[in-house]
């Protein structure tokens, strides 16, 4: 294609080791994490420094090229999906820890290094940094950044805009900007909160100042196996009423359960129907105390199986089941499509259970691991996308569980993002207008819309456009609100 060869020339003059234009290279970066979509983009290239990144984004805007940003694919929502006419701006090489401060409790990073590597680099000193996302050892910082990423532990210490202080970002015309710093509250308005979460859309990381923790002192889990979904998601409210905030709460039905103890021999309980592991951290005697009263609040709930780790190596050994729990479901069926949505602690048991109706209605398994603590589902819906329908089949049934995580009163998503997946039920959540002040926001920043489009607006208006929309019957919801 003379287009791919003309912009791929024009990008080795910023970046001369790092463009990829061969069509057989180019089906590596054909999707991300949510693989049944996928689409070559036009050219890739992998910038090394923020003045690269700027540069290629600048010449970009000058020559009305989009752009898609991309960490390392881990996302499972397509939010790295690639476009046929557009660039994608791969941040894998921008890997180097920048600056450790341990007075201040900070690391400087670029976006491509992996959340697991920041609480290697710290670990010597007796630190680490908070959000762990399952995929952890793959996943980037400036992904994590991108999708707001949480993990086992966002329960107790936040998701990563709470552990995020600052970033360098480049903006659609290759401006550079800094949100944010090292200190913990920033001035003005919060700009940082806004990027964090964006998708992508608003513009592209090239530093993250991340908060950086001591490690707690002691950390101890039990492993609590229940005889129905329904008495495990009570119970988890019940810890919760009595004011017990675990470092992390994480559940899984008897499908995951079998195939997580099959994988890894975590010791698990093959008989329940939906296990918890709930983890506390800090002194010893505090952890101690909490063990004992969580161990009785499941026993009022009918736990079958109460066992507290008595040592670090089997504390880990409970954790290996549940971090290699979506690998080991890739067992049960050829393919499966990993749901993202989140709804009130009190709803859990209710939403188990209408799930398992819609199992049957659509007629595919369904095995769940999630976040139970702060309600964040993640159903592993099994299919095989070798039989014909069952794709469709998969994604209505998807589909169907988000518009029940709305409809209890949830969102669509926790921590995987709209990106394409989600992108069209974003109108069982938002209505119009909120959907047109979102847009607003993304044109303050992208006013010619090049940044990743096509994702999360079902419908993008042009910025010229939304100066034009209006509430339908002349009424604005709260007469504070201006007319635009």
């Amino acid at each position: 294609m003379a287009r791919r060869a003309e912009i791929a020339a024009a990008l080795r003059s910023f970046v001369p080791d790092g463009v990829i234009d061969n069509e057989r290279e180019l089906k590596a970066y054909e999707s991300d994490g949510l693989t049944a979509y996928r689409q070559p983009p036009l050219v890739v290239v992998l910038p090394e420094n923020t003045r690269q990144v700027s540069e290629v984004l600048a010449w970009c805007r000058r020559e009305g090229v989009k752009v898609v940003p991309r960490g390392a694919g881990t996302s499972l929502s397509g939010g790295a999906l690639p476009l046929a006419d557009a660039v994608l701006v791969g941040l894998s090489r921008m890997n180097r820890v920048l600056d450790i401060d341990f007075v201040d409790r900070v690391a400087v990073v670029q976006p491509g290094v992996t959340n697991l590597a920041v609480t290697q680099a710290v670990a010597e000193r007796g630190f680490y940094y908070a959000p762990d996302p399952s995929s952890q050892i793959a996943c980037t910082i400036g992904g994590n950044v991108a999708e707001n990423s949480g993990g086992v532990h966002c329960l107790k210490y936040g998701l990563t805009t709470n552990n995020v202080l600052g970033v360098e970002m480049v903006m659609a015309d290759g401006e550079v900007i800094r949100l944010g710093g090292r200190h913990l509250e920033p001035e003005g308005l919060d700009l940082l909160g806004l990027v964090i979460g964006s998708e992508g859309l608003l513009g592209v990381v090239t530093e993250v100042t991340v908060r950086i923790l001591p490690a707690p002192e002691a950390a101890s889990a039990i492993l609590l196996g229940f005889p129905t979904t329904r008495s495990a998601g009570d119970c988890v409210a019940g810890i919760i009423a009595e004011g017990i905030i675990p470092a992390g709460m994480e559940m899984m039905d008897k499908a995951a359960t079998q195939a997580a103890e099959a994988f890894v021999h975590a010791g698990y309980p093959l008989d329940a129907e939906a296990l918890l592991i709930i983890e506390v951290d800090g002194p010893p005697v505090e952890c101690e105390l909490l063990l004992g009263e969580i161990a009785r609040i499941a026993a009022a709930h009918g736990a079958t199986t109460s066992r507290i780790s008595q040592n670090e190596e089997e504390r880990l050994r409970f954790w290996a089941g549940r971090k290699a729990a979506f690998p080991a479901v890739g067992r049960l069926a050829p393919d499966y499509y990993c749901m993202d949505g989140t709804i009130p602690r009190s709803r859990l048991s209710e939403v188990l259970e209408r799930m398992a109706e819609l199992s049957r209605h659509h007629g595919l398994g369904v095995a769940n691991v999630f976040h139970a603590g702060d309600g964040n589902l993640h159903p592993l819906i099994l299919y095989d996308a070798n039989q014909p329908g069952q794709l469709d089949r998969a994604e209505a049934f998807g589909a169907d569980i988000l518009r029940l995580c709305v409809a209890v009163g949830g969102v669509l998503t926790g921590e995987h993002g709209v990106g394409v997946e989600k992108r069209d039920l974003m109108p069982e959540m938002f209505t119009e207008i909120d959907l047109a002040h979102q847009q607003r926001v993304k044109c303050a920043f992208d006013p010619d819309l090049r940044l990743n489009p096509g994702k999360v607006f079902p419908r993008l208006h042009r910025c010229a456009e939304l100066g034009r929309l209006h509430v339908h019957g002349g009424a604005l919801p709260h007469p504070a609100i201006p007319r635009f």
